[in-house]
């Protein structure tokens, strides 16, 4: 009997415990099928250990899960990273506009690259997306194809050589590669499209009107499934975008940095975020300066018709877009003689498209890109802001380009592409590289400009030749003083000069405590000239001058800036000057975030024209300055310098 009731308690106990396994058993089953059907959602906001090993079994499919979420940001795939696993394709999207005058809609030339997990598992992804005019070549640099500066202000300009047409490169399917490698291991597709004329893609180079915008806004239309896309440039075979979630980010540097915010600018549904790397906003803020006529930095002689020649990249219908775009348009339009805003700039600015702007912006800049100046993306900053978008702010201290560290782009697009709550939107507003840092390290501040940056007037006490002095109390009846106009002298040969009739400085005493300026420096000017038109540059310096082999962007130039007297009263209509007559005229500099240390002085130089930036006239000008009557004003963090 005893026996009996060992064995039925054993098996008791057996029984229960199989109970309890089985329990556990299903409770793993019905999690695991949970999480699965969640991994397919378009959504998804699984988090996965950082090993990048994110999958979940089922009894039939192994899912990848994807994001994998470590500390608010999106980690690599292991699966996603061997590049023999991604699918390459590419096709043609229909636009809504007509450009090269073929009586049919231009259709974008596109590439996919997709991790295959989206074909075998069924995955859908959002797009990091790229677009630009470079990616199938480019004319050459020839000064040749550019505009002699070497001529009389307010006359006509000598024409300029056309180059032979690109020699179009790329092997399809792929239109370029970049973003790849950076983007999918972190469970993104990557799309790339090359602008309207260029590689191909169908229609004409227009150089910052809204076919820029457009042609972005046909491909994002395509990946939510409201635009058609094709095998082929002409043929009728559709291809569907079903391997996306629909939610799409852009980024790029320079043109490829504009193009974001152009398709912004329509307000297309699906895109999400840009992420805009010095983009170029206005192309009259790029060729021209305050009514004066000026180059980028480095490109001296380019305008728009010259970056037409250099990206027209497609030789279809190369008659019809030259004749109508470069040879009318253009030639009509651009008006090398007076400089002024006319509509055919009009309709290349950005600023005239806000209203349906929508996407979160992570712009990037650096305060001496004198190729896209600052202001391109700090006259948007209030822009931004006033229209309410989630918007966060990187500087660094250095040239052209330069994205922000890739932490900062990750969350970013972690959270406004992938749904994910990391708080992106509650960091920190603005991100500044001091001078001596790291590009990748920038500093934290509560916004930019500095709310702590209190405008400061100086005005200007003379002595020409030499220098004069910048002093916070007016003094009174300083008189004039005259510069006389030599392209041939840099503005730097011009700044360590001790005495010359070709500029005029004024300094500030030594600073006996580092001075940060951040915001954007005022000039007003009350000037004559000998001529019916002058050149006119201010540059604002750190003095003395450093020369070394390890000499930083931030040593000697502060911030510079040029204007035209002859629009002294508005952008869009000049009229000659009276010589010997004075104007006033008010402009501001290109912004800037800079600490000066102790034992330099601000130096406020005028001269006439720029031999890196502005037209070359004859030298003999005289351009006098009154010095009662000009004055300028420096966001300086405390409001008050030492």
């Amino acid at each position: 009997m005893k026996k009996i009731t060992l064995v039925l308690f054993v098996m008791a106990l057996i029984f229960s415990g199989h109970a309890e396994l089985f329990a556990q058993k299903k409770a793993r089953k019905a999690e695991t099928v949970s999480q699965s059907e969640a991994a397919q959602k378009s959504d998804v906001k699984i988090n996965a250990p950082s090993s990048g090993n994110a999958v979940i079994q089922t009894q039939n499919q192994t899912v990848t899960t994807v994001p994998v979420i470590v500390n608010g940001e999106a980690q690599k795939i292991k699966t996603f990273e061997d590049p023999n696993n991604w699918i390459r394709e590419d096709l043609w999207v229909e636009t809504e506009f007509d450009t090269d005058g073929d009586g049919r809609p231009d259709r974008m030339h596109v590439d996919v690259t997709r991790p295959k997990q989206t074909e075998t598992e069924g995955l859908k992804l959002p797009v990091v997306y790229e677009s630009s005019p470079y990616f199938a070549g480019t004319a050459g640099n020839n000064p040749e194809y550019f505009w002699d500066v070497r001529q009389e202000l307010n006359t006509q300009p000598k024409p300029h050589a056309i180059p032979p047409q690109i020699e179009r490169r790329g092997e399809r399917p792929v239109i370029s590669n970049s973003q790849v490698k950076a983007w999918l291991p972190y469970g993104f597709i990557v799309v790339h499209s090359s602008a309207p004329g260029t590689g191909l893609s169908q229609g004409c180079p227009t150089i910052g009107t809204r076919i820029e915008a457009l042609a972005p806004k046909a491909v994002i239309d395509w990946l939510n499934g409201r635009a058609k896309g094709y095998t082929t440039p002409d043929g009728n075979e559709e291809v569907k975008a079903y391997w996306t979630t629909g939610k799409v980010g852009m980024i790029g540097t320079s043109y490829n940095g504009t193009i974001p915010f152009a398709a912004a600018t329509t307000g297309v549904e699906g895109l999400e975020a840009i992420i805009p790397v010095a983009p170029n906003n206005s192309y009259y803020h790029y060729y021209r300066s305050n009514g004066l006529v000026r180059s980028p930095g480095g490109y001296l002689g380019e305008d728009a018709d010259v970056l037409y020649d250099f990206i027209f990249s497609n030789p279809d219908n190369c008659d019809y877009c030259d004749s109508v775009v470069r040879d009318r348009e253009m030639a009509e339009g651009l008006d090398r003689v007076t400089g002024d805003y006319n509509e055919f700039w009009a309709k290349r600015d950005l600023m005239n498209y806000m209203e349906p702007f929508r996407a979160a912006v992570l712009m990037a800049h650096a305060f001496n890109d004198w190729n896209v100046v600052p202001s391109h993306s700090y006259r948007f900053i209030e822009k931004l802001k006033e229209i309410g978008v989630p918007l966060q702010i990187y500087y660094h201290q250095g040239g052209h380009g330069g994205e922000p560290p890739f932490s900062m782009m990750n969350r970013w697009f972690t959270r406004y592409l992938f749904g994910v709550e990391n708080g992106v939107e509650n960091d920190t507003k603005a991100w500044i590289v001091r001078e001596k840092d790291d590009r990748l390290k920038p500093t934290p501040y509560a916004d930019y400009p500095n709310p702590d940056a209190l405008p400061v007037t100086f005005f200007l006490k003379p002595g020409a030749p030499a220098s004069g002095a910048l002093v916070t109390e007016k003094p009174a009846k300083q008189g004039t003083e005259t510069l006389v106009d030599n392209f041939s002298f840099t503005g730097s040969m011009l700044a360590q000069a001790e005495y010359t009739n070709h500029r005029l400085l004024y300094l500030t005493p030594e600073l006996t405590e580092p001075a940060h300026i951040s915001g954007v420096v005022k000039v007003k000017v009350r000037a004559a000239s000998s001529k019916p038109a002058v050149n006119l540059s201010v540059w604002m310096v750190s003095l003395p001058w450093e020369e070394s082999r390890q000499m930083r962007p931030t040593d000697n130039i502060i911030t510079r800036g040029w204007a035209d007297l002859q629009n002294h009263r508005s952008m869009t209509q000049s009229e000659p000057l009276v010589p010997g007559k004075f104007y006033e005229m008010t402009f501001e500099l290109e912004p800037d975030d800079q600490i000066i240390p102790a034992g330099k002085q601000i130096g406020l130089m005028i001269f006439s024209s720029d031999k890196e930036f502005t037209l070359h006239p004859d030298p003999g000008t005289e351009l006098t300055i009154d010095l009662d009557g000009t004055e300028v004003t420096i966001p300086i963090v405390g409001g008050n310098i030492k």
